[in-house]
């Protein structure tokens, strides 16, 4: 079977070694080797006035709602190291039962590099690995309180693929985890597979309900 591989690197303006800008402006990419890891997570804000994420060079970060300390639906660390992922998405093939991510993080594959391209309103994380090319765009629209996440998958080879896709969310529904876990009360809508999420004790934004959704023809929403 064919294996895809990852893309030649671009000329990139004020290259520092792990990024650089495109000649356009439009983007900064990221170009991770084995080995590599930038200093500190490189983050991008997306966001409009009601809702709004951050993600990393490694991962998907955080996503909050109206306020972005007081009502965080997934959690924010402050750890400028680790860059844990309070949201993932995983890929496992169903026929070896490996597991990875089409992000850097939470799991690290040895070889093969991982491109990350942060644009105005979007990050896209490129990946050739397990005989897949991978490409995740997340992004936050202008106008909806929604963070969404497109994952397409290309298969070069002759071998039909199996492949199992889970998203992961750690919910927090408040400021902290630690004073939420409590009060989070999850159920799953019967009719489309949707996880709703609520906290039962946030009287600050009572009766909010948070939403994980994955379909094949649209991708993952939180």
């Amino acid at each position: 079977a064919a294996e895809p591989s990852s893309a030649p690197a671009a000329k990139l303006d004020f290259d520092n070694g792990l990024g650089g800008f495109t000649p356009d402006g439009r983007e900064y990419v990221i170009r991770l080797r084995p080995g590599q890891w930038t200093p500190a997570p490189w983050i991008n804000v997306l966001a409009n006035e009601q809702f709004g994420c951050f993600v990393t060079d490694t991962g998907l970060g955080y996503t909050w709602a109206e306020n972005s300390q007081q009502n965080r639906l997934t959690p924010w660390s402050n750890d400028p190291v680790s860059d844990p992922a309070g949201e993932a998405l995983y890929l496992r093939d169903d026929d070896t039962g490996a597991v990875w991510t089409p992000t850097p993080l939470p799991i690290r594959e040895a070889s093969g590099d991982y491109v990350i391209a942060h644009g105005a309103g979007y990050t896209r994380y490129e990946r050739a690995s397990a005989g897949l090319s991978q490409t995740l765009t997340v992004c936050v629209p202008p106008d909806g309180p929604v963070k969404l996440a497109r994952l397409t998958l290309r298969n070069p080879g002759r071998r039909p693929r199996r492949l199992t896709v889970t998203a992961y969310v750690e919910w927090v529904l408040g400021a902290l985890h630690a004073n939420t876990q409590y009060f989070t009360v999850t159920e799953r809508d019967a009719a489309t597979g949707a996880l709703f999420a609520t906290n039962t004790y946030n009287t600050d934004y009572p009766g909010r309900v948070a939403c994980l959704h994955l379909s094949a023809a649209g991708g993952a929403s939180a």
